[in-house]
């Protein structure tokens, strides 16, 4: 993670890209744990290196007994798994309309989140403004939750199953840090908790490497706007920016949504905007300049409606006006055109579909783009590619623009 911030005190180190490894093998035990010697063996690592690794882990609180199992000689073998409330990372999904901030653990659970409406148009400093308020409010504050949530004016609105944000249970008083895994530490006095990092995700375009947006679409006054520097000068954390595709793309493909580690995918994200993350060989795919998957904003319709960016007959602008007019299934067939040609580009494993407007709705979408790309399947010859509406969110994928590094899976 490429961001920026100020250090702090007592904090834990992850110290090598052998304990990522280690850590990341716990993370995917889960409850049930993973015994040393299985961790040499998937690791290459020797027992005496494990050893070394998992001694510090359980000394910093990141790792614990998690029983024994019985040996094909000798005695039992000890099981270790991760502690995942012994650090947090915090996601914020900065769309046009609102925010949203979550609170994951270690193991990318939320446990906690909150949601205020937003407004672009309002100039850089006032949203600046209102994610400093956001996570800070979120974050700093550790009493606990009691009765249902509450919606004060949509300024504090639990949703799903976590508690809001403000009523999570208190974070593990260490951190993770270390230049090894790329993750830079954080102060306890920062956010008044010990947590890893913010991620922030967004529409584009935008520069990833600087965290400097780009023209946002329909906001021009944003260009060149440096989002990473002013909201870690102002929260005293570190913070990594990237695109709401990508982070999304990001945490499906940490959370196994597309099978095999080498795996390639579209997700089509169609929110307030629409646009495309994409994982070719089991990595997120930015290109030199943030700038790929702009995919709201191929013409497939000339002389069509204005769109945003300034051109006509984006398929971003034809989905927006069938949604608006209810033709939702209009919306679903131009979405799949839009997803036909990128198939044909990329030649991807899945097409995976969601945002807001999608999972309001998700019947008339994953009908849409399943008959065109059936229909293109069947041109071409080749087998019907599967479409499938996607499990996650933006907000989860930016906390994991924080985490992946530390477990050794940091994509650039």
């Amino acid at each position: 993670m490429k961001g920026a911030g100020g250090g702090g005190a007592n904090l834990l180190a992850v110290r090598s890209h052998n304990t990522a490894l280690v850590l990341d093998l716990l993370r995917a035990a889960g409850a049930g744990g993973v015994s040393r010697l299985e961790l040499a063996e998937r690791t290459g690592l020797t027992p005496q290196a494990v050893s070394k690794i998992t001694a510090r882990l359980r000394e910093e609180g990141l790792a614990v007994e998690a029983g024994h199992r019985a040996s094909t000689g000798g005695k039992p073998r000890t099981l270790l798994r991760l502690v995942p409330e012994a650090g947090h990372a915090v996601g914020v999904h900065l769309d046009r309309d609102g925010v949203r901030t979550v609170l994951v653990d270690l193991a990318g659970t939320v446990v906690a989140q909150r949601w205020t409406p937003a407004d672009f148009g309002v100039g850089a400093e006032g949203v600046v403004e209102l994610v400093v308020r956001e996570v800070t409010a979120g974050v700093a504050s550790l009493e606990a939750a009691e009765g249902p949530s509450r919606n004060d004016g949509g300024d504090r609105v639990g949703l799903g199953g976590a508690a809001p944000l403000g009523g999570a249970a208190p974070l593990g008083v260490s951190a993770l840090a270390g230049s090894d895994v790329g993750v830079s530490a954080l102060g306890v006095s920062a956010l008044g908790v010990s947590a890893l990092g913010v991620g922030v995700a967004l529409p584009g375009p935008l520069d990833h490497l600087r965290g400097v947006l780009h023209r946002v679409t329909g906001f021009p006054e944003w260009d060149g706007f440096p989002l990473r520097d002013a909201l870690a000068r102002r929260l005293g954390v570190p913070v990594v920016v990237d695109k709401d595709t990508n982070a999304a793309a990001l945490g499906l493909a940490l959370g196994g949504a597309a099978g095999g580690s080498g795996s390639s995918f579209a997700y089509l994200y169609f929110g307030t905007g629409l646009g495309a993350g994409l994982v070719l060989g089991g990595a997120v795919h930015r290109g030199a300049r943030t700038g790929a998957g702009e995919f709201g904003h191929q013409v497939v319709q000339r002389g069509g409606p204005l769109c945003g960016c300034g051109d006509r007959g984006c398929v971003e602008a034809l989905c927006l006006a069938a949604v608006a007019r209810g033709d939702l299934p209009e919306a679903g067939r131009v979405l799949g055109v839009g997803a036909a040609n990128l198939v044909a580009l990329l030649d991807v494993d899945l097409v995976l579909i969601g945002g807001r407007t999608v999972t309001e709705a998700p019947e008339p979408f994953l009908r849409g783009v399943t008959e065109v790309l059936d229909a293109r399947a069947h041109r071409t010859g080749e087998p019907p590619l599967p479409v499938r509406v996607a499990a996650g969110g933006v907000a989860e994928g930016a906390a994991q623009l924080v985490l992946a590094p530390v477990f050794g899976r940091a994509d650039d």
